[in-house]
């Protein structure tokens, strides 16, 4: 026995006869209830309403999922658009009959896009603020709610880590293997826990959240950074690319790194002309 070797197969989810729960749906629902929570305390010590936080939380959650889906699609699985389009939106397969999947194949980059997008339209027809000041604060429960969907993402036994070649690893039996392999997805997860925290320490104990920008810079430049290096050990999820020097994940981390810089210490916040 093997004290670094994990073997990993448990069950992904709960027939509750009429419907089958995904743990991986649960994540999912954990990271928007936390997240709701966290973005609660913030709204309250700007001073905003609970109004305009219920609206926040519906955009962020229609254009987090959305983008994630969509990102998903189109980086990593466009074949979809012609085989199986409904499928897009829908959580079933519509390709050999219909068959319930629940929503499967989600990416982080399109989520990013999405919650962006989400926060200008939320802006524009809600707060009317700033759609950066909005972004230095959501970026908080945003890195909290990445925790939980790495975890689901490793309980669902997918975007795997490369093996290992020693005893260190997981074994993911519920892919038929024997070997062990990095556990990529906890790797993440625990990294996304100290952004977390860095985040909510720089929001809180100092007065970086006075300088629009600089905590959504932060949180792209600490999160894709993240990304960017644990894609080394990760099993490449475009085969056709897996030769690259570096692969689809690494290649679309990088703008959202150098945009984080680009707003940590380059932007300067438009001020109306008096």
């Amino acid at each position: 026995m093997h004290l670094l070797k994990i073997n990993w197969d448990p069950v992904k989810s709960i027939d509750l006869g009429f419907f089958e729960l995904h743990f991986y749906s649960v994540m999912w629902i954990v990271a928007f209830v936390l997240g709701f929570q966290v973005t609660k305390r913030i709204w309250k010590n700007e001073g905003e309403s609970n109004d305009s936080l219920d609206s926040l939380f519906i955009y962020s959650v229609l254009g987090i999922m959305l983008g994630a889906r969509l990102g998903h699609v189109i980086f990593y699985q466009s074949e979809l658009i012609s085989e199986d389009f409904f499928s897009i939106f829908l959580p079933f397969s519509f390709k050999d009959g219909i068959r319930f999947t629940g929503f499967q194949g989600l990416a982080s980059h399109g989520a990013a896009i999405g919650m962006i997008i989400s926060m200008y339209l939320y802006n524009k027809k809600v707060l009317k603020k700033s759609v950066i000041w909005i972004l230095d604060r959501v970026v908080i429960p945003v890195a909290l709610g990445a925790v939980f969907v790495r975890v689901g993402n490793f309980i669902n036994s997918e975007i795997i880590g490369k093996y290992t070649g020693s005893d260190f690893g997981v074994v993911f039996r519920q892919l038929s293997e024997t070997e062990p392999r990095h556990p990529a997805q906890l790797y993440e997860a625990s990294c996304y826990v100290f952004v977390f925290i860095i985040l909510l320490y720089f929001y809180w104990k100092t007065k970086k959240s006075e300088q629009q920008g600089f905590l959504f810079g932060l949180f792209l430049l600490l999160l894709w950074t993240v990304r960017f290096f644990v894609e080394y050990v990760k099993e490449p999820q475009n085969i056709e690319r897996a030769d690259w020097l570096l692969n689809t994940g690494q290649l679309l981390s990088i703008p959202f790194i150098l945009i984080g810089l680009y707003f940590m210490f380059f932007y300067k916040p438009k001020t109306e002309l008096s």
